[in-house]
């Protein structure tokens, strides 16, 4: 079982953001924007879900699995709040979610499901997630100039969404999911959240009067389909969770520890699972 660590995150978010904080691109900071909208009701709904799943394991695989969920919500209730706080500026910049609305409305379908329907779905975005991390932990471009501590905001959580990468995969395969759903979930999910993201991303530069300028376009293309562009880059690691072997532990979370161990000032441990507290001694 992984020994997740909950933090907290020592960055300034009461000082208002700039427009365009994300290095004074347009695009990229659209983008980045559009993710954060996204994640206090995603990470609500990750959580919801592996509280549904646990408690329909039976006594020993519950208490097996309990530590490493009880980290994981603790992570995620963490990454809720701070990007709550992100999207606050963000809205007084005249911003509007449309994402959250959208998901909210996808969720509530979910009601009286099979928990492991919510697993797969969990399961599938976190993926997303890892990669993405991965991504942004081995590559300057995606946050170049970025400001430093929003810059710290997005590499800490890319940092533990690699570290508890595997935790609702593992969960549903305890559940007994099977592969077909869990490869159809991934489908379903890489749908909305491709289309989610664009149709965020390209309303936030619409409310920012960025969509016309040239610019924002020549960036959107490079961060997209760049040599260090976002498809080119996690083409192949999106592609591997459709395998019949996969597991989210040969993706490489080697970055996202060297990250959380250099960054220690900033993201203290307040608690951790006992098998954590072990091993740190």
């Amino acid at each position: 079982m992984a020994e997740l660590i909950v933090r907290r995150l020592l960055v300034d978010l009461q000082t208002p953001l700039p427009r365009h904080w994300n290095g004074g691109d347009a695009f990229r900071s659209a983008m980045f924007n559009a993710l954060s909208m996204s994640f206090p009701v995603g990470e609500q709904f990750f959580i919801d879900s592996m509280r549904l799943g646990l408690k329909q394991l039976d006594e020993a695989e519950r208490a097996r699995f309990a530590d490493e969920v009880q980290g994981f919500i603790g992570q995620e209730a963490t990454h809720r709040r701070i990007h709550a706080l992100f999207n606050e500026h963000l809205a007084r910049q005249g911003l509007r979610n449309h994402w959250e609305p959208r998901a909210r409305r996808r969720m509530q379908r979910l009601d009286g499901v099979d928990p492991r329907i919510w697993l797969a779905a969990t399961a599938a975005t976190e993926h997303f997630t890892a990669i993405l991390a991965e991504y942004l932990l081995c590559h300057e471009a995606p946050l170049a100039g970025a400001e430093p501590r929003l810059r710290d905001l997005w590499l800490w959580h890319a940092s533990e969404e690699s570290e508890h990468r595997c935790t609702a995969f593992d969960l549903y395969r305890a559940l007994g999911g099977n592969e077909t759903w869990r490869r159809r979930l991934f489908w379903l999910v890489s749908w909305h959240f491709s289309c989610d993201l664009l149709r965020q991303t390209l309303n936030n530069l619409w409310h920012d009067g960025s969509w016309w300028r040239p610019s924002t376009w020549a960036s959107a293309w490079r961060m997209t389909f760049g040599r260090q562009g976002f498809v080119r880059c996690t083409h192949q690691a999106w592609k591997a969770y459709l395998r019949p072997d996969f597991h989210p532990s040969q993706g490489d979370g080697e970055p996202g520890l060297q990250w959380l161990a250099a960054h220690g000032d900033i993201a203290v441990p307040v608690r951790q699972t006992p098998g954590a507290a072990t091993a740190q001694g």
